[in-house]
Parts: structure tokens; C-alpha cells; sequence
């Protein structure tokens, strides 16, 4: 199957450790999105938002990352472990899920990218919007090794995509003891954790440079 992506974006991180803990093979395809390569006319037919992470599966095409790992677990996972099948473990596996775009992630779109990509100074609102993030991820991990039941899913994996992005800048993730905890602990169990750390670094790398 084909998978459009670029290393630097965590959503796509989250989609690769995702196949590699399923065991399920990416056809890589690099989309640079800074030179434009979404805009490309065979692109927009696949993902008429020409966005990234794009799938391809035998001629199905799905895009936004989350529906990607659910719908890879669904279809090629041995077991529901990742994504299980019961409707309240389900449910919570989904908030977690939500929490990250809505709130965790998009606090790194609102805090942190600016200042990487436009050079900007930390916004106070928008960085307490991260430290508030941060804190509900912080309860959620109260006594527990894992965010959303007593095995790694694919909201640790998101999360993990997620978390680690923030070290870029160095964000001190000590100041949540349980998202501490838990991170150490997803970092040595997630398959393609080192494929994701390459992309943080290449973050780094870019922010160097300038």
C-alpha cells in the first residue's frame, strides 16, 4: 500500500510505528509539502485536501491519521489490542484519540510551530494552552502505564508521536511526572520508535539551520 508522508510530521509518525506494530509493509512515497508536491493534480485526485498522511490500499484512499491507524488495526490487526473491539475500551481509546488532535497537537500547531517556523516569539495564551494539555494528559496517566487501559493502543502511539514533537524545543516533559513516566515507558515498547525520533530530529536539524 502506498503511504504519502514526510518524516518531520507526527501525524505520520504516529500512522508508520502504527504499521510497524501490525507488521503491515509502507510503500514510502516523500511528499514534500514545502515545495508544494500535495498540489500536484494526482495527488488532489487521491486527497482532494491534498493533505498528509494520505493512505492508498488497493485503490482506497484514506487520509487524517487517526482514521488511518484505526482503519489499519481494523483490517490487518491479529487481535483488537491496539484498537479493541469492546464498546466502552473503545470509547475511551477514542477520546484519548481526540484529545490529541483537538487538543494536545493542536496546542503544538498554536504554541510551538509558530516559533519554529516563523521564528516568533512563545505566545503566553497559546503556551498555557500546551501546559494545560499537558496536565490532562498528566490525569489521565494517573496509576496508569498506558493512556487509555492496560496495554499500548493506538492512542499511545499517537500521544507518543505527539509528545515527542515538543522536544524540539526542548519542552521540559519532567514537569508531568506521569506523562514522564509514561513516555520513558512507550518510548522501549512502540514499535518504530526510532523511525519516529529520526523525524524529530530532522526538526531539529531545520530549526538549526536557520
Amino acid at each position: 500500500m502506498d503511504f504519502y508522508y514526510h518524516p518531520c510530521s507526527a501525524p505520520c509518525r504516529s500512522v508508520i510505528m502504527t504499521a510497524k506494530a501490525l507488521g503491515v509493509e509502507l510503500n514510502m512515497k516523500l511528499l514534500n509539502v514545502m515545495d508544494g508536491e500535495q498540489l500536484k493534480p494526482e495527488f488532489v485526485q487521491l486527497n482532494p485536501q491534498h493533505t498528509i498522511p494520505t493512505l492508498v490500499d488497493n485503490g482506497f484512499s484514506i487520509w487524517e491519521s487517526r482514521a488511518i491507524l484505526i482503519y489499519l488495526v481494523e483490517k490487518y490487526g491479529q487481535d483488537d489490542s491496539l484498537y479493541p473491539s469492546d464498546p466502552e475500551k473503545k470509547a475511551v481509546v477514542n477520546q484519548r484519540l481526540y484529545f490529541d488532535m483537538g487538543t494536545l497537537f493542536q496546542s503544538f500547531i498554536e504554541g510551538i510551530y509558530p516559533q519554529i517556523r516563523h521564528k516568533q516569539s512563545a505566545n503566553p495564551e497559546a503556551m498555557e494552552k500546551v501546559d494545560k494539555a499537558f496536565a490532562f494528559l498528566d490525569t489521565f496517566l494517573e496509576d496508569q502505564d498506558y493512556v487509555a487501559g492496560d496495554c499500548l493502543t493506538v492512542a499511545d502511539i499517537a500521544f507518543l508521536a505527539s509528545v515527542s514533537t515538543f522536544e524540539v524545543v526542548d519542552f521540559d516533559i519532567s514537569q508531568y511526572p506521569n506523562v514522564a513516566r509514561w513516555y520513558e515507558n512507550a518510548k522501549e515498547v512502540t514499535p518504530g520508535w526510532e523511525e519516529n525520533w529520526e523525524g524529530v530530529e530532522m526538526i531539529k536539524k531545520f530549526i538549526q539551520k536557520e
